[in-house]
């Protein structure tokens, strides 16, 4: 069963992965619109916000990085939702696959859609002037902590997938996701914000994110910062993946 799982899944992700390449609208979605927000940010405000020593284009990728993930995921949703109206799922209940194949292939083509995304986010980063002495691992460990916030919110994205009524329902979940790298320290140091909204602001799981991502790009101590970033990302995860197995269940009952 694990072997025909994983054959399945393969072959499936293939195809999702094809209608990613033949969509330019979700192209634009996950790749253009974070690059004109960090072009924006970068050359409009960067000017007037002040972070101190550290270049603007610095303090703000890891923030662009997250709204990138975010913008990503909300066609997760999107196609999950269309494959449910299409019937395709019924189809491939009645074949001889590994039922959990479909599902985890929309899963897995999220998490190689949002890297590529921000791979050529990064690119263009690197083009406006960002630079980082973070190391292999330092690295490594940035992307590992990108592709569990990824996978998290992906199984955040399979819940409105599976039980919107609408396609505007579907992805329109992903809106306060991108809001809330706003309300954080992704732009703005928090220190600038007023009391109650910085008190949200340093609490929510971006900031600690985007925090630990900004001191590993340069070669600070992370502290204990990068512990409640995983703990925020392991957490969303798993309640996210028990509401969505259970909706699948639900849907193919």
């Amino acid at each position: 069963m694990t072997a025909y799982f994983f054959a399945d899944t393969g072959v499936l992700t293939g195809r999702t992965l094809r209608h990613v390449t033949r969509s330019m609208d979700t192209i634009i979605t996950t790749v253009i619109t974070p690059i004109a927000m960090m072009l924006m940010f970068v050359y409009v405000f960067g000017g007037a916000i002040d972070t101190g020593p550290i270049h603007y284009i610095d303090y703000m990728l890891p923030g662009i990085l997250l709204v990138t993930v975010a913008s990503g995921i909300s066609y997760t949703a999107y196609r999950l939702f269309a494959d449910m109206k299409s019937g395709i799922f019924e189809r491939f209940q009645s074949m001889p696959i590994a039922r959990s194949g479909v599902l985890w292939a929309h899963v897995v083509t999220s998490l190689v859609a949002n890297l590529i995304s921000l791979v050529i986010v990064v690119a263009v980063a690197l083009l406006m002037g960002f630079r980082s002495g973070a190391g292999v691992l330092e690295w490594l460990a940035v992307a590992g902590i990108l592709l569990l916030f990824t996978l998290a919110l992906t199984w955040i994205a399979v819940i409105p997938g599976l039980s919107a009524t609408s396609f505007e329902g579907a992805s329109a979940f992903a809106y306060p996701l991108m809001f809330l790298p706003f309300v954080s320290s992704a732009f703005v140091p928090t220190e600038s914000m007023p009391g109650p909204v910085r008190w949200f602001a340093e609490n929510q799981p971006v900031t600690s994110i985007v925090n630990t991502i900004r001191d590993l790009f340069a070669l600070q101590p992370v502290g204990d910062t990068i512990w409640i970033a995983l703990a925020w990302c392991a957490g969303i995860l798993v309640v996210a993946y028990v509401f969505a197995i259970a909706a699948y269940r639900r849907k193919i009952a």
